[in-house]
């Protein structure tokens, strides 16, 4: 299995006090520094050049950011999504890690690759960075799979916000199937069941509060059979891990075992028809405690389901 990362993602600096801090990365890079991960191939982010951006965002929100972004202190781009040096750079590994997972997929080197990068990409949209993100990380690796001769790639999000900027990207593609669990009513506000694209989004709202249970029911009732109609040849994963019931920015109670268990279906999806393909992409999860615990606890549970055999 890869991890793919780069520490220019920790350069990106919001602030004081901002939860989407470089702490966030720290903490993953240093559990995956851990015995138990050491069968992980780690693999250096490329950067994402102006074409792989432009597969989800035109040239002029590439250059504004790349105009904005400070020689020193902050540039705030909108309320919660600021510009520290380095930002843009960071933004570009991030999104380089997701075009680096798709290829190294597609070229048989693992089933299975995450990349702990940041910042996190799905609630940047077409023409508008929001959110923390800058980039439509796993937009881009989805259009860039297509791109690669895919005929179907599946994003997968259960970071406990709705990934409006994915859902944007991607609303008029057919080919590329977005499948949303989250919190409602929570920021951004996005994501209802009525916003279904060209047939081919899916948004599962839950209430707040809720727990496993609930979620594990809603997946195997709306999303599992929409994932086996489908029949991705590629999951991507948006792995946010706030809606733990330690995250301070929403009031969804999942357990680390609630991730593990998400895990091994989205894993199972991709043997049925996927040939075991699945990247994974870093998206939320503020608590730290949490974050490792979850993080952890998804990557290590790929790292054993690599050794499944695929369904014929």
């Amino acid at each position: 299995m890869l991890l793919i990362t780069h520490s220019d993602c920790l350069d990106h600096d919001p602030g004081p006090g901002h939860p989407e801090s470089r702490a966030r990365l720290q903490t993953i890079l240093g559990l995956f520094n851990r015995s138990a991960f050491a069968g992980l191939e780690r693999v250096e982010a490329p950067l994402a050049t102006d074409a792989h951006l432009r597969l989800a965002h035109p040239q002029g929100v590439i250059d504004l950011l790349t105009a904005e972004e400070p020689v020193e202190g902050w540039s705030r781009i909108e309320a919660d999504t600021v510009l520290s040096p380095g930002s843009v750079r960071a933004a570009r590994r991030a999104a380089g890690a997701a075009v680096e997972g798709v290829e190294a997929l597609l070229r048989g080197e693992a089933k299975f690759a995450f990349c702990a990068t940041r910042p996190p990409g799905h609630h940047a949209e077409r023409d508008t960075p929001m959110g923390f993100c800058l980039f439509s990380n796993a937009a881009i690796a989805a259009l860039h799979g297509l791109n690669l001769g895919l005929k179907r790639v599946a994003v997968v999000d259960f970071d406990v916000h709705h990934g409006n900027g994915t859902q944007d990207v991607l609303k008029d593609e057919p080919r590329a199937l977005y499948v949303s669990i989250h919190e409602s009513p929570l920021y951004p506000h996005t994501g209802a069941a009525s916003e279904t694209g060209v047939g081919n989004i899916v948004n599962v709202p839950m209430p707040g509060e809720s727990d496993g249970a609930a979620w594990r029911a809603a997946y195997e009732s709306r999303i599992a059979p929409v994932l086996e109609s489908f029949a991705p040849e590629l999951v991507i994963v948006s792995a946010g891990f706030d809606a733990h019931r330690r995250d301070p920015l929403a009031s969804t109670r999942l357990e680390t075992e609630d991730f593990v268990w998400m895990t091994d279906r989205l894993c199972a999806a991709a043997r049925r028809s996927a040939q075991g393909r699945l990247l994974s992409l870093l998206e939320g999860g503020y608590d730290l405690q949490a974050l490792a615990e979850a993080a952890g606890a998804h990557v290590q549970r790929l790292m054993e389901q690599e050794l499944w055999p695929c369904e014929a």
